[in-house]
């Protein structure tokens, strides 16, 4: 099977590797050969053109199912791994009515007509393993008594009637379930079977041989590796139970170590080719801002604040990522940076998502910069022509120091004089082009932020071509948010009490809905989705009658909007009745209740997010989660009994897997084939170390033991990945 491989690993070996702490070194069938049997073996080199010979299946129900599972070719179906394997049971041990896989040899078969008109006749054999012999019948299929002659090993996937006989339902040829009679399982479709396909496997297995290997052997070995062919034998034709689960932590070690490879090129790509504008001028306005700020900014604000200078003082391009507990002043970090290209004589841009954010960051900015001299301004799609010229003209001109919008800020009329700094909320919200439209403008220092806390993990997988500081610190005086689950009638009187509570006591609260307009014919019932309009009006004339009630989604105009969130933020409100347009960036430090309806709907993630909207004052703050059998959500029970983001961010990876926590980058970069997120973590560390070696020895890839390397990085990621860094 192509390269040799060293003996299986014992069982303390096993078990490490299953807790993601050693990679696999070997697999049950590997062997090691003697130093004669390796000098007089014939020297022979992988025909990967033989993998792209097509699939040649009779038209018909089969051939439509492979086609549905994109299997076109011999390497296609290669591939096609099983996702897991299931137990093989012995003839013996088959109990009546029983569904089962028996591995099984032909002793005699014979065929036998049906009275029944129209009826093929039916096939009997006896067969046969080392526990017992049973009769299997085939219906059907008189063929296969020519096809599985006396002597044939079968699997064979049926019912035992208890009385010696077994329906098949399914078959294949010559397979082998090993000593553990572990058999895989296909992902499979509408006219193909898991074991049809095995079947496939298994006559096109000694294609097996001519599969490269893109890692060089140098790192196979450094890391105690065997071949891609033997990974994926392993996990066609598991001999172990530990195979299947060794396979693809070897295939996920190359998947990981390739996606990092991209990650350190585009990094020094970027570095190299942009020349940024070094910002090395003593703090001046920067400084006298930091000592009139109302608080003391926290030890993670601080080092983040310094890793950014050491930043923003090189000539090449600052690349960073902000990640933050909810409430932990991303903003106050994203704001120093800015007044450093301020001061310089430059300009600082920040772009956010959606209007609503940009409008809130904007009274954020002009709330902190104070009685300082910055001239500032807001761009969005709402901008009145008039004063989207004059805004234009000032940037063009350099009059204008500072600029927070939307996607408006990356239209190609917009010009800027002197753009150094570009800030980049909820950054996964925009895509690749987007962001690099931004950096187009000017802006050679780029800070990226996100209000969604992200495990280390996550970060290292998704962003590792952008450097990293964590603010998971909240400031003095945030104290913690009582979270509870609101399940019934009974649960939901109670909130609503306490919320009325709250406001005759001066506070103000938030009423989060999914959907902006109720589904037609479809009333507040259970299971039923509620309305943001329609709640508005139910609680208006029900359980917040004699409140001020105001009302915000994201179908709203943005004058109206506007005019909704500045009545709120002065206390003309008392409740707003929102969708998750208030997500992020809203801070009304008077609101200590927010009460999120249907919150099972939410993502974790979304729901800590909402739930940061309150307990930004001094007052006990209170995060009510309502829906149907509330209490037995894993999610919600983990809202309620953790409030750090991160641990959160860590249970929601742990609940969906990586490829649902943040969204999907327009990249590719993240997803996985055979990696699993947080799972492989120390697969993913060893990867990322092994990277950054080949990176420094090679980073074109160019030598020779690289070249299949490079061949799998530009078939996975596009010719791009490897386009030459700017000496």
């Amino acid at each position: 099977m192509g390269t040799a491989t060293a003996r299986a690993p014992d069982r303390a070996g096993a078990r490490a590797s299953r807790r993601g702490g050693e990679l696999p070194r070997a697999f049950a069938d590997g062997r090691t050969l003697g130093r004669a049997e390796m000098i007089g073996a014939p020297l022979r080199w992988p025909r990967p053109s033989r993998l792209r010979e097509p699939l040649r299946l009779a038209p018909g129900k089969m051939a439509d199912g492979i086609e549905l599972l994109g299997l076109a070719t011999v390497g296609d179906l290669l591939e096609h791994l099983p996702r897991a394997s299931r137990q093989a049971r012995t003839v013996a041990e088959l109990q009546a009515g029983e569904q089962a896989t028996v591995a099984v040899e032909v002793r005699a078969i014979s065929a036998r007509a049906v009275r029944r008109r129209g009826m093929r006749p039916l096939v009997q054999a006896t067969v046969f393993d080392a526990s017992a012999s049973m009769r299997a019948t085939f219906f059907n299929q008189p063929w296969l008594v020519e096809r599985y002659r006396p002597g044939t090993r079968l699997l064979l996937h049926g019912g035992a009637d208890g009385k010696g006989g077994f329906r098949v339902s399914h078959h294949a040829i010559g397979s082998d379930p090993g000593a553990t009679g572990a058999v895989p399982h296909y992902p499979a479709s509408e006219g193909v079977t898991s074991t049809q396909i095995l079947t496939l496997v298994q006559g096109a297995r000694e294609a097996l041989h001519e599969i490269p290997d893109a890692l060089p052997a140098a790192a196979r070995c450094a890391e105690r590796l065997p071949d891609r062919a033997c990974a994926l034998a392993a996990m066609h034709f598991p001999r172990a139970p530990e195979d299947l689960e060794a396979g693809r932590r070897r295939l996920g070690f190359e998947e990981l170590l390739l996606t990092q490879l991209v990650f350190l090129h585009r990094r020094a790509r970027r570095r190299a080719a942009c020349d940024a504008c070094a910002l090395t001028r003593p703090p001046s306005l920067s400084a006298r801002w930091m000592e009139q700020l109302p608080f003391a900014p926290t030890g993670d604000q601080r080092r983040a604040i310094a890793a950014i200078e050491a930043d923003l003082a090189e000539p090449r391009a600052m690349q960073r990522l902000l990640l933050g507990e909810v409430g932990s002043g991303k903003t106050v970090v994203a704001l120093h940076a800015m007044l450093r290209a301020v001061e310089h004589g430059h300009q600082a841009a920040l772009m956010a998502p959606t209007e609503t954010l940009a409008e809130q960051h904007f009274q954020t900015l002009t709330t902190l910069i104070g009685a300082e001299p910055v001239a500032a301004s807001v761009l969005t799609g709402s901008t009145p022509p008039r004063r989207r010229r004059d805004t234009l003209g000032k940037l063009a001109n350099g009059e204008l120091s500072l600029i927070v919008g939307t996607h408006a800020l990356i239209e190609p009329d917009v010009e800027f004089g002197a753009l150094a700094v570009a800030v980049v909320d909820e950054q996964h919200r925009f895509g690749v082009r987007q962001r690099a439209a931004l950096d187009a403008k000017g802006a050679a220092h780029m800070l990226h932020m996100t209000a969604t806390p992200i495990p280390r993990t996550l970060a290292l997988a998704r962003y590792g071509d952008l450097d990293v500081s964590t603010l998971r610190e909240l400031p003095r005086g945030r104290g913690p948010v009582d979270t509870r689950l609101v399940d019934g009638q009974k649960g939901r009187a109670e909130a609503y009490r306490e919320l009325r509570e709250q406001l005759q006591a001066g506070r103000q609260a938030y009423v989060v809905c999914p959907l902006i307009d109720a589904v037609e014919g479809e009333a507040a019932a259970p299971g039923t989705a509620r309305a943001a309009k329609a709640e508005l009006v139910r609680l208006r004339d029900g359980e917040l009658s004699g409140f001020r009630l105001a009302l915000l989604h994201g179908g709203m105009r943005a004058r109206d909007k506007q005019r909704a969130m500045a009545a709120f933020a002065a206390g003309e409100a008392d409740v707003l009745v929102a969708t998750t347009v208030i997500e992020v960036g809203i801070d009304v430090p008077n609101a200590t209740v927010i009460l999120v309806e249907n919150a099972e709907r939410f993502g974790i993630s979304q729901l800590h997010q909402l739930r940061g909207r309150v307990g930004r004052g001094s007052w006990r703050s209170s995060c009510f989660l309502a829906g149907d059998a509330a209490g037995a959500s894993a999610k919600l029970r983990a809202l309620r009994s953790h409030a750090d983001g991160f641990r959160l961010a860590e249970i929601d990876l742990a609940l969906r897997k990586e490829g649902e926590l943040v969204g999907t980058r327009q990249s590719g970069l993240g997803q996985f084939r055979f990696a699993l997120l947080p799972d492989d973590t120390l697969l993913l560390e060893r990867a990322r170390a092994r990277a950054a070696a080949i990176f420094a020895e090679d980073a074109s890839l160019s030598a020779p033991e690289h070249a299949l390397l490079a061949r799998a990085l530009t078939d996975r990621f596009g010719a791009d990945a490897l386009e030459p860094i700017p000496a």
